[in-house]
């Protein structure tokens, strides 16, 4: 009987151990996974690593922020840009201005050039983020400054139109103006400057002379940041004729002036004859009006006329007028 109870209470003490530690595995197990949850809770933000080898593409004021991707096994990384100037960093307590452009994109590289409108110093980061996932802020190394922007020179043609001298400039925008050079090749030191300010199709530059050859050259320059690209290489044109044919031309000038030296003269007389003639013409009396006398004898002939009726007056007296007035009357 003894030797039963014994063997029930061995039995049931085996039971009680399985029991009880299944229990505690069961425990542990929970205990793991609600620990696990979370450091997963706690270290999601630092569970993706931050973008790397961030650095910007600055050329003729156009901007790009660049940086190097995080890749996650099966997921897709999304990406977000913020940036901080001067007013942010010392009046508005160091915050930061998302840039709406890129946010959450997947591309490594973001255009920046319409927030960097100052020429002051900006501070720019970027994060990765899956979704699931977000990285801590991977920072600019130093600051950004526009007028570090790297300048080229303008892509240009110089063209010979006849005897005109023109080029022609790319329109790289508002903020660009364009210093041009030309000159007569072989006399460099009489070159000749052409501030453009505004783009046109084609710019006149100067009036070659024949045959000679002519070289340009341009160079970009911002206002706004007070800086200057290298030149372009110079591109020469020539002029249309030849430089033979010079004395031939101007002694065809001269006997050009000479010909019209004394030709105006006998054009402006042969006019003046002309328009006398009709606007005044000379009347022709005829024959029968003619006078053969001279006028001084028509003058003296008149006057003795004149002084023989003088002489042929008869005064006569009142009475006798008067009788002849009534006699008239009746």
């Amino acid at each position: 009987m003894t030797v039963s109870k014994c063997r029930v209470f061995l039995m049931q003490s085996t039971v009680l151990h399985n029991s009880f530690t299944f229990f505690f595995l069961v425990c542990s197990y929970r205990f793991l996974f609600f620990v696990s949850f979370l450091l997963g809770l706690l270290g999601e933000d630092a569970s993706l690593p931050a973008p790397q080898n961030i650095s910007i593409l600055s050329t003729n004021m156009k901007h790009f922020l660049m940086w190097s991707p995080v890749t996650v096994q099966g997921e897709t990384v999304r990406y977000s840009v913020e940036f901080q100037g001067e007013y942010e960093r010392e009046y508005a307590n160091e915050s930061w201005i998302p840039i709406c452009e890129c946010s959450l994109i997947t591309v490594t590289a973001c255009n920046i050039t319409e927030d960097i409108s100052a020429t002051v110093a900006y501070n720019l980061r970027v994060r990765a983020d899956t979704g699931a996932q977000r990285s801590e802020w991977g920072t600019l190394k130093g600051f950004f400054i526009r007028n570090t922007t790297f300048l080229t020179p303008p892509l240009m043609k110089a063209v010979a139109d006849g005897y005109h001298l023109l080029v022609e400039l790319e329109d790289m925008g508002p903020a660009f103006q364009f210093c041009v050079l030309y000159w007569e090749k072989g006399q460099e030191s009489r070159m000749q400057q052409k501030m453009v300010k505004e783009i046109s199709s084609t710019i006149h530059l100067a009036t070659m002379e024949a045959a000679a050859e002519y070289c340009v050259k341009a160079q970009t320059y911002v206002e706004t940041i007070n800086r200057r690209s290298s030149f372009s290489q110079p591109q020469c044109v020539r002029a249309q004729g030849s430089r033979t044919m010079w004395p031939i031309s101007v002694l065809l000038s001269f006997a050009g002036f000479a010909v019209a030296a004394l030709t105006l003269p006998f054009l402006a007389w042969k006019t003046r004859r002309i328009f006398q003639d009709s606007c005044c013409p000379i009347a022709v009396l005829p024959e029968t009006l003619k006078v053969p006398e001279s006028p001084t004898q028509l003058i003296l002939c008149g006057r003795e006329e004149a002084e023989q009726c003088d002489l042929m007056v008869h005064v006569i007296p009142s009475e006798e007028v008067l009788c002849l007035w009534i006699q008239e009357t009746l």
